[in-house]
């Protein structure tokens, strides 16, 4: 699979997907929107790939946001559509995804940058990142699911300083508010991030896959998330992995799955 805008490289059951701009600091623009959803696609449906870490190129940026020029123009209609299609293309799709997703945040994570590591289920951030949502400076606001996932990750009142000030944070404060899981030194960021997903690689797919969902559920309007936690406990009975586990476990040996 060839992209124009992103690496692939698979290796011990993990993905490193890298957004590879780095003149343009890694910013998405609707080419590289749409190769990440192509690509996550073909990882979804690859059963060699267990987790995946989204990365940026370089040193200096994980993705230092949307790319203006192309939406500066924009309608009403338009610029709505712009934010439906984007978070059903990509960033819904992350949230959702049946395998554990890692943003290894290297650098600036700005506007839609720090919205694509929010809709991870994991964030490392480099000792040098800086993050933030600073589109009121353009007359705008997030759109591709910031105002949402940051107040579920920080709380309501720090969400509002945030997206009110347009300020940036750094990897300490990030991790102090919940913003991130860990912080690490520049070099050590992806090591790390393999390090957790080979954890998390050798651990069931298919008890990972509910996880996610019953994680999910909680965090979404209508649902119940402890009926979908009933729900994919009881899934997990019948599965090959729950025979294996068990198994193993009973028998005092490592589990293969």
């Amino acid at each position: 699979m060839e992209f124009n805008n992103l690496l692939l490289d698979i290796e011990d059951h993990i993905a490193l997907l890298t957004i590879n701009r780095p003149k343009q600091l890694n910013a998405l623009n609707k080419e590289t929107i749409a190769e990440l959803h192509q690509a996550l696609e073909a990882l979804q449906s690859n059963d060699e790939v267990r987790v995946l870490i989204i990365t940026g190129s370089g040193e200096k940026s994980f993705v230092a946001g949307a790319d203006i020029k192309e939406f500066a123009d924009f309608s009403v209609t338009e610029g709505t559509e712009l934010a439906a299609q984007g978070q059903a293309t990509l960033f819904d799709y992350i949230e959702n995804f049946s395998k554990p997703v890692i943003a290894a945040v290297n650098g600036f994570a700005l506007g839609g940058g720090l919205e694509l590591a929010m809709s991870a289920h994991i964030r490392i951030a480099s000792s040098n990142a800086k993050l933030g949502l600073p589109e009121v400076t353009l007359g705008l606001i997030p759109g591709y699911g910031g105002t949402q996932r940051l107040a579920q990750l920080v709380g309501k009142g720090r969400a509002f300083e945030m997206v009110l000030s347009a300020q940036m944070i750094d990897a300490q404060r990030a991790y102090d508010t919940g913003l991130v899981n860990h912080t690490v030194e520049q070099e050590e960021l992806l090591t790390s991030a393999r390090k957790l997903a080979s954890k998390i690689a050798f651990n069931s797919p298919m008890a990972i896959n509910s996880a996610i969902k019953s994680l999910n559920a909680g965090y979404k309007d209508g649902m119940n998330g402890f009926q979908v936690e009933i729900e994919e406990f009881g899934k997990c009975f019948g599965t090959k992995d729950f025979t294996e586990g068990t198994g193993a476990f009973l028998n005092k040996r490592k589990p293969q799955f």
